[in-house]
């Protein structure tokens, strides 16, 4: 079985997205970058809700192009369109860059996906990992915390039906103030 991971940097008030879905607020380093970098060529597939899909998608197919792309910037975007991904959405109507498109309910088939044999799958998006929290498919939770506080917006976490524990597995501090945290959950 396949572990299920979670992780977006979020602000020290637990937004991955400001109010207008604003995303500028992060403090940027290579540093960072390049654990980004780590983290997404260590999966086999990530799955995404329609708005990080979105965000990534309007980006990454060509941010190796980009003027000025270093080369971790390169090598993300070649990742990111190589590496397998499913978008959950019920408003797309179709996708690309090497994705599949699941309308209905995503707890099925995640769960079918995290049965099958291969590497770690990631999830992104907060509310598609709020579904696969509630159903207990999340295994891992990598939270990058910004020093900023955003007063309102996408909150990282949603309401969950249960208290889950959680072992503290990694911390990592980068540039800028930002603190990684991975947590494990206690099965």
């Amino acid at each position: 079985m396949r572990k299920l991971t979670y992780g977006m940097n979020v602000s020290l008030d637990g937004y991955v997205a400001g109010p207008d879905g604003d995303h500028g607020w992060g403090a940027s380093s290579d540093e960072l970058f390049e654990w980004w970098l780590a983290e997404e060529q260590a999966v086999d597939v990530i799955a995404y809700g329609r708005r990080l899909w979105e965000a990534m998608s309007s980006y990454w197919p060509t941010g190796d192009q980009q003027p000025g792309a270093t080369p971790a910037q390169v090598a993300f975007a070649r990742n990111w369109r190589d590496t397998p991904k499913v978008v959950f959405s019920s408003t797309l109507d179709s996708v690309d860059w090497g994705t599949r498109l699941v309308t209905g309910d995503p707890v099925p088939e995640l769960t079918r996906l995290k049965a099958q044999d291969g590497g770690p799958l990631r999830v992104g998006g907060p509310t598609l990992a709020a579904a696969a929290m509630r159903a207990g498919l999340v295994d891992e939770y990598a939270v990058v915390t910004h020093p900023v506080l955003l007063g309102g917006g996408l909150p990282f976490l949603a309401g969950l039906d249960a208290r889950v524990g959680l072992d503290l597995v990694e911390t990592r501090t980068f540039p800028g103030g930002v603190a990684m945290t991975r947590y494990a959950v206690r099965r």
